[in-house]
């Protein structure tokens, strides 16, 4: 079971502590939620409305604004052929002012062009983290370990890569005291939910979201049938 670090964070004139529960009552407006990545988030492979930032906002109901700021085949690798940092989307999520930011990047890095520059993966994450965390407003960051990649794997993604990323990304977490949310081990033995072996399908970004769910209000979801 992963350590959560603690620090003070301060919102208005309410204490926030990450890695504890967020209480949209401390809060005068919905609680803003930027989700940030690639096709994952942005909903490839789900019906309308199930991407699993849409259903997140399903699940926390309406004292939360979710966002969904996510691009197809973009990586956190400013080297990558396509860097999420040169999309409007990432100007237009920094200027969204989060209360909260989930960053689900790292998919499209594990390509063989693109992995071949790993050694910077450190590095751009942090960097990229960063942008988030010295915004005015000092939103909460969540970052998240990519889901699974069911073997062979498809479109050059594959999960020997995508296992070298996650210590990078917990360490990255441990340093700078975030809290991670496993989309890998929310989705990890269940192929059915990821039928290209890449991108989930309904139910699999409903796991998705629910273990965001669990990440920001420390409880468990109620899922309607």
């Amino acid at each position: 079971m992963r350590v959560i670090c603690i620090s003070l964070l301060l919102f208005v004139t309410a204490t926030l502590v990450v890695g504890a529960p967020i209480d949209p009552a401390q809060f005068s407006a919905p609680v803003r939620v930027a989700c940030i990545g690639d096709s994952i988030t942005a909903g490839s492979g789900t019906s309308p409305g199930h991407a699993y930032p849409a259903q997140l906002q399903k699940l926390l109901g309406k004292h939360w604004l979710v966002r969904n700021f996510g691009v197809s085949a973009r990586t956190l690798l400013r080297k990558g052929d396509f860097p999420y940092w040169k999309e409007r989307a990432f100007t237009n999520a920094l200027n969204s002012a989060p209360d909260v930011v989930i960053i689900l990047l790292g998919t499209n890095d594990s390509k063989p062009q693109n992995w071949q520059y790993g050694s910077n993966f450190i590095t751009d994450y942090t960097d990229f983290i960063k942008t988030f965390l010295n915004l005015p407003k000092k939103p909460i960051v969540f970052i998240c370990d990519p889901p699974p990649v069911p073997e062979p794997g498809n479109y050059g993604i594959n999960e020997a890569a995508v296992g070298e990323e996650i210590p990078i990304i917990n360490q990255i977490a441990t340093e700078y005291k975030l809290d991670v949310i496993d989309m890998h081990k929310a989705l990890e033995g269940k192929p059915q939910f990821l039928p290209d072996r890449v991108h989930p399908n309904n139910e699999g970004a409903q796991e998705m979201a629910r273990a965001a769910f669990r990440a920001l209000t420390g409880t468990e979801p109620i899922v309607s049938k």
